[in-house]
This record gives C-alpha cells, sequence and structure tokens, in this order.
C-alpha cells in the first residue's frame, strides 16, 4: 500500500543512542505517531583506543557499527509501515570517526538508507526547531542546552532565527573516557572534569552573557535524567511527562553532589529517579549540565521532550512546502485546538463554552483571585470538556480526563498544567471534586481551590448552552448583598428558559468555592451592538 505524503519519520544517530520519531504532518503541526529509541553506543571507543585512553572518538568500533545498522534496520522497517519518507542524520560520533565511510556504505548497502552527517552548527540550529515545537517561548530569546554522548551544543535563538551558537567537545560518552574511564569517581577527577568543562566553554559563555537571554531549555536523555533524579528528591509525585519541566540550579547541584558520592557505576545504579543503563556516563553528563548553568548564570532551565529528531521533521518540511515558523508562537493554544478537532463532536458548542467560562472567570476576577495561568486552565478544559464522547457517552467526563492526560498533543504545557486542565474538565458535570478521587486528592490545596473554582465556572458556563445553539450573546457579573449575580444577554432577543434553568442547576460547586449564593437572571443588552456580537 502506497505510503502517505504527510508522514514523514526521522532518525537521529546519536553517539549514545538512536532515536526513530514518524509523524503525521497536518497544517504546521505534526502529530507523533511512533516513538522508538535504542542505547547502541555507537561513540564507544574501539580496543585500541580504549587500551590507549584516548578520549577523542576517532574510530568506530565494529560491534558498535554492528549494533547501530541492527538497529536502523529495524527503525527502517518500522517506518516503513507509515511512509517511504526518512530523514537520517547522524552526529559527533560519525562526523568525527575516521572510519566513517565503512558504516555510511554498511548503512547504505544493508539497510537501504543514507545518512547525513551533519555539523555542530546544523546540529544546533535543529535542535534549537525541536525545543521551539515543545516549549511555549518563540517570541522569547531563548538559550537552550543540549548534552549527547560526544558533543554539547548550546544555541541562543528567538522567532526561530539562531542568534549564536557552539558545538563543544563535551559529551558524556567522551568525558567519562577521558576523566571516568573505569567509571570510578574521585574529588582529583571530578575537579579535573569541571576545570576543563568550564575552560573549554568560556569564550562562548562572555557572548552569551553579553547577547543575553530570557529562558533556559535543556533537551537530551542525559538532562532528561538530571530532571529524574531532581524529581525524585522532591516530596511529591513524580509527573508522567518532564516536558516544561522546570528545576533550579540548586537542584542540579544536589543531584550532582549524590551521584558524586556513589564512587562506582553500580553504587550511582541505586540513585532514585536514575535509569541504571545510564550509571556508567551520568556524571561526566551530569557536570556538564551544573557547569554550564553556573558559567552562564542560568538560575533554572526547562526540559523539552523535542529535540534533534523533531527539528529534523520540521526542517524536512520546511524544505519541500516552505512556510514561516510563527505558528509556533502560539504553541499551547493550537495543540489544545487540535486534539479538539481530533476528538470533538461539536466543537463549535465547546467554543461556546469556553468564551462564556472565560467572561465569568473575568467578571468574577475580584472573588477568586486567580491569574492568568488559572485563565488558561479554564479555556483548555472547556475547549476540551467533551474529547470523552469520542471514546463513549456514557460517563464521558470521565473518559476526558483519561484523553486529556495521556494526550501526546498538548505541547508546550507542564504536566502540572496537563493534569490541572484534566480534572477541570472532568467535573465538568455529574460529581464534584472530592477527595475520595485520588487523582484530586494528589493536589495540594492550592491546586484543588484551583480545580474548584475553575470546574465551577465551566459547569455554569455547559448549563448556559445546553442546547447548543449559542443563544448567549454576553454575561455580566455584580455582586449585590453578598450574591454574585450574573446577568445573562440573550443574542437577537432569544428565549434563554432552558439556559438558565440548566446553569441554576449547575451552580453548587461554584456557590462553595466562593462562598457566596449565585444567581443567573436574564437581562437586555445596552447597545444593539452587544446582542449583535
Amino acid at each position: 500500500m502506497a505510503a502517505s505524503p504527510d508522514v514523514l519519520a526521522a532518525v537521529d544517530l546519536g553517539t549514545n543512542s538512536i532515536h526513530l520519531v514518524v509523524a503525521k504532518v497536518e497544517g504546521s503541526r505534526f502529530e507523533v505517531i511512533e516513538r522508538e529509541r535504542e542505547m547502541v553506543r555507537l561513540g564507544s571507543p574501539d580496543r585500541e583506543s580504549a587500551d590507549s585512553g584516548d578520549d577523542e572518538m576517532r574510530r568506530l568500533d565494529p560491534a558498535a557499527m554492528d549494533r547501530a545498522v541492527a538497529a536502523l534496520g529495524r527503525f527502517r522497517e518500522l517506518a516503513s509501515v507509515s511512509t517511504d519518507t526518512i530523514r537520517v542524520v547522524a552526529t559527533s560520533a560519525v562526523r568525527e570517526a575516521d572510519n566513517r565511510a565503512e558504516f555510511l556504505a554498511r548503512v547504505r548497502e544493508e539497510v537501504g538508507v543514507e545518512v547525513e552527517v551533519i555539523s555542530g552548527f546544523e546540529e544546533a540550529r535543529l535542535i534549537h526547531l525541536g525545543v521551539l515545537q515543545a516549549v511555549p517561548v518563540f517570541d522569547r530569546r531563548l538559550l537552550v542546552c543540549d548534552i549527547g554522548g560526544g558533543s554539547t551544543e548550546v544555541v541562543v535563538g528567538q522567532r526561530g532565527d539562531v542568534i549564536a551558537s557552539r558545538s563543544f567537545k563535551l559529551g558524556a560518552i567522551r568525558l567519562t573516557q577521558r576523566f571516568f574511564p573505569y567509571g570510578e569517581v574521585t574529588k582529583r577527577r571530578s575537579r579535573a572534569c569541571r576545570d576543563f568543562i568550564r575552560g573549554t566553554i568560556a569564550a562562548f559563555v562572555r557572548d552569551v552573557r553579553r547577547m543575553g537571554w530570557e529562558v533556559a531549555a535543556g533537551s537530551s536523555g542525559t538532562i532528561e535524567a538530571v530532571f529524574e533524579m531532581a524529581a525524585a528528591r522532591r516530596d511529591q509525585h513524580r509527573p508522567r511527562t518532564y516536558n516544561n519541566f522546570t528545576i533550579s540550579r540548586d537542584e542540579v547541584g544536589a543531584v550532582v553532589g549524590k551521584l558524586l558520592a556513589a564512587r562506582t557505576a553500580e553504587e550511582r545504579a541505586h540513585v532514585p529517579g536514575l535509569d541504571a543503563r545510564r550509571a556508567d556516563i551520568i556524571v561526566a553528563g551530569a557536570l556538564i549540565l551544573e557547569q554550564v548553568m553556573a558559567s552562564m548564570d542560568i538560575p533554572e532551565i526547562t526540559f523539552s521532550d523535542f529535540a534533534l529528531r523533531e527539528g529534523v521533521l520540521l526542517d524536512t518540511w520546511r524544505r519541500t512546502h516552505g512556510g514561516s515558523l510563527h505558528h509556533l508562537s502560539d504553541l499551547r493554544r493550537r495543540s489544545v485546538e487540535h486534539l479538539a478537532e481530533l476528538m470533538d463532536e461539536d466543537p463549535a458548542h465547546s467554543a461556546q463554552v469556553a468564551r462564556l467560562a472565560l467572561q465569568l472567570f473575568d467578571g468574577t476576577a475580584d472573588l477568586h483571585g486567580l491569574g492568568d495561568d488559572s485563565r488558561e486552565v479554564l479555556e483548555a478544559a472547556a475547549l476540551l470538556s467533551n474529547v470523552g464522547l469520542f471514546v463513549s457517552h456514557s460517563g464521558h467526563h470521565k473518559h476526558t480526563y483519561y484523553v486529556i492526560r495521556n494526550s501526546e498533543h498538548l505541547a508546550g504545557f507542564t504536566d502540572r498544567e496537563i493534569e490541572l486542565i484534566a480534572q477541570v474538565a472532568r467535573y465538568h458535570r455529574k460529581s464534584e471534586p472530592t477527595k475520595r478521587h485520588p487523582p484530586f486528592a494528589a493536589l495540594d490545596a492550592d491546586d484543588q481551590r484551583r480545580v474548584e473554582v475553575l470546574a465551577g465556572l465551566l459547569r455554569v458556563a455547559v448549563g448556559l448552552d445546553r442546547n447548543h445553539s449559542a443563544r448567549v450573546a454576553d454575561l455580566r457579573c455584580h455582586v449585590e448583598d453578598g450574591e454574585l449575580r450574573v446577568e445573562v444577554v440573550p443574542r437577537n432577543g432569544d428565549e434563554l428558559g432552558l439556559e438558565l434553568f440548566s446553569a441554576s442547576q449547575r451552580t453548587g460547586l461554584l456557590e462553595s468555592a466562593l462562598g457566596r449564593p449565585v444567581e443567573l437572571v436574564r437581562t437586555e443588552a445596552p447597545d444593539p451592538a452587544v446582542s449583535g456580537r
């Protein structure tokens, strides 16, 4: 069967791991339909280099090449189910190897794909493109750090353009070979490793400090491993996804301290949050992140689940179809709208409910005291409140929670924000939030109140479009004699009996959350322009 021309696959042939991502292109966004990763250690030294203690990755070991070719063959077969368009890029391990021609020929002959060996600068540019699809900072000056097995890329960019970038020969595998060749950590070796990292990045640090930046993001498996260990140290549930999760420089330092206290890889394998397969190389990788943050005075860093391979996908699409990156400036809203388009039977109704919910939020701002972050959660929850109908009409509010919580479409949101959106949407009907429900009980007190207020507003908004005909044009909120009075303006003089009755039946949660009675009354628009909106 012929593959769809709107499905692309990208493979990142890295020093430590090989990553595959297959995505469907819809307009200007990607829907990931397949991900695979294999740790092949292509950058592991050959026997001659290992025996000499050489940290330069001058030759690819035959066994490592065998592993890589086999993995690429599996990835090629997996991707071919969806697409004939696959782009494979190779980074530092291959670009530095004297015998790379032998490896590239093997891949061409045995797997049937061509491998692009990209420069460090191109790698940095593509990583930047990838991160912009996961972290909603398109309009801000972004500093990105990506730590691979053989190199570290640091990029400063804004609105899709790279302002400055460097690729350093600092990688988790490379520095492990140089400073911790037998996996044993000592104070002298860790001090020497830190000094080497600082000296290597010093010149670019001055450039970065001069040009400035607003937000810092990190990508790659090494950085995610540090985030996982930092999260394990927190007295809270670990997130299901680390995308847009933020940790401080002090937390990175605490993780490094824990790793350095474990002298051997066997001891480090038991550090909470660490994948034991990284125990041999994680010290060098964590020290790179520590020194980059310290040298560039980065107080906190946000994780991006997207990196080089997603950047390759976007770059491949743009080569063929052209277009700009401006869609990334509103990444979060677009991802919500996309999920709604996929799974909502009546998106016009959800849009009307969201509009009314936001009017209620704004009109009661002095009562609930919540900020713009909560307003965005409410809007997303309203737009997605009916996606559970795609699964089943019966108990669809529960299915809505599951769909939102487990969706891969909500790019740009943190794990906590996704949980809040899912809970507010889940409580738009039927039972109210209760500590008998484990997800709600797991929230802290502030977020529990947030869910109660937002779900209360959403319930009333749903009632005000009970017949899905958008008869309500406007809402005005006032507090009179301790009561919240919501004046409901009809569109073109429409009858609102059903809407007012339905909404009035749904005020209980909002009354409890705001601590006052709620009354809904019909009123006429003071100006014809209002009723005609």
